[in-house]
């Protein structure tokens, strides 16, 4: 038992031996299969080593690199210097450019032009004063005419009717009249004698009265109508010109207290022509009447008409500040026409050593009258005192020098100590003797 016991047990490890060696053998095939070389192959812990960049490629990279550093580089130093750029360009687009002018001292001209209007010495409307259909006219615009011409006509047919009932009225209380004194002349007779009463006699001399009362209104009213009738035809009222004609033939012509006037016609005597000037208050008192005055105008070049002060109205106007004065002018050639534009020149007092500046180089604000001057390229406003204001021109009478830069013609937004660049210097005009409206109307000119 034993021994058969012992021999299975050593059959059993032989044939695991035997199965062990063919397991090894079937994987050394197997390995071999694989690997015919017959080295051995890896073990799976085992990975490949990674194979080094070569020199070129290190190269190629780092000069790629170095391009986009270089594009991002140039590009925010374009972005920082266009930004640079820019904000210098605004920086001189927000410093204004002005002009600048000096104050002339030159001595202020003696002569003080002013403009004004020319009116015809009279000037008259001409309406109806009774009502009718116009009949006819005889002077059109542009006719002279003499005082007392007749004009135009006017039909009244209820007027004539009217007359005709009133001087038929005026028939009868005369009727009456003549029945009633002749009766009271009876009446006092007979109170002689005691033949009648003495208040019968009395009835009859008050009756008498009245119809002497009747009579003397039938007479008024008669006169009235005759005078009424009379304005049909129309007159002349005085030597001129026909300026305005507004009615024609069979036009219905109203008169009257409950109707609007019409004018028909309107005559201006030119013979004389006289122009009202408003005479700033600094001048006032060189004005005096009887002083010459002369005239300019555009449609006489180089001519002058030769006036003088008639009148003045004494009084300062409060809103204009001004005076308003009459010049009259002979206009015997009827040169002159009413309602025409014209500058007059009187005579004043001359202002010697006065600084005068073109009146575009004021400021108005509400502390008071300034200029603007430049001092080290920045705006300071300096408070002045006018002298004199000649149109264009004003005189200052304080707060500037001849050396001081005005700028000329400043905007209403400039504010002291603005910066600012002068772009080119103005010359003020001088303002001397002369004829014309030159002395007037000449602006400050810039070289």
């Amino acid at each position: 038992m034993s021994g058969y016991a012992t021999t299975d047990t050593t059959h059993d490890s032989s044939h695991g031996r035997q199965h062990g060696e063919m397991m090894t053998n079937a994987d050394d095939t197997n390995t071999n299969m694989s690997n015919p070389s017959g080295q051995p192959a890896p073990t799976l812990e085992q990975t490949p080593t990674p194979r080094s960049l070569t020199l070129g490629t290190w190269i190629g990279l780092f000069v790629v690199a170095s391009i986009v550093v270089a594009v991002v580089v140039f590009g925010i130093i374009s972005r920082n210097a266009s930004e640079h750029s820019l904000a210098s360009e605004n920086k001189e687009t927000a410093i204004p450019d002005v002009q600048i002018i000096h104050p002339n001292g030159d001595a202020v001209s003696d002569e003080l032009a002013l403009p004004g209007n020319t009116q015809a010495f009279v000037d008259t409307p001409i309406y109806a004063r009774t009502s009718g259909y116009l009949k006819s006219w005889y002077f059109d615009i542009g006719a002279h005419v003499r005082k007392g011409q007749l004009m135009a006509q006017i039909e009244t047919p209820e007027l004539d009717q009217q007359l005709q009932v009133a001087q038929a009225d005026l028939k009868s209380s005369q009727a009456n009249l003549d029945l009633a004194n002749t009766t009271s002349a009876r009446y006092v007779n007979l109170l002689k004698t005691n033949s009648v009463s003495k208040q019968e006699t009395d009835q009859a001399v008050s009756d008498a009265l009245a119809k002497k009362a009747a009579v003397d209104a039938s007479m008024a009213s008669v006169r009235r109508l005759e005078q009424l009738q009379g304005f049909e035809n129309i007159y002349a009222p005085f030597d001129g010109i026909v300026t305005a004609r507004n009615t024609d033939i069979g036009a219905l012509i109203e008169a009257g207290q409950n109707t609007t006037p019409r004018e028909l016609f309107h005559v201006a005597a030119i013979g004389k022509i006289r122009i009202f000037v408003a005479v700033p208050e600094a001048y006032s008192s060189a004005i005096k009447d009887g002083g010459e005055a002369t005239l300019t105008l555009d449609e006489y070049p180089g001519q002058k008409f030769v006036g003088h002060i008639t009148r003045n109205s004494s009084a300062i106007d409060q809103a204009s500040r001004t005076l308003n004065v009459e010049v009259d002018i002979d206009n015997e050639k009827g040169l002159l026409l009413p309602g025409a534009y014209v500058f007059v020149h009187f005579k004043v007092p001359t202002h010697a050593s006065s600084m005068s500046l073109p009146a575009n180089a004021l400021l108005f604000r509400a502390q008071g009258l300034q200029v603007a001057t430049v001092r080290d390229g920045k705006v300071h406003l300096v408070p002045v005192t006018i002298g004199t204001d000649q149109g264009a021109t004003v005189e200052i009478a304080s707060g500037v020098q001849p050396s001081d830069d005005v700028i000329l013609d400043p905007s209403d937004s400039i504010a002291e100590g603005q910066e600012v660049r002068v772009v080119q210097h103005g010359v003020t005009p001088s303002v001397g003797k002369g004829s014309g409206q030159a002395d007037v109307a000449k602006p400050a000119g810039v070289r």
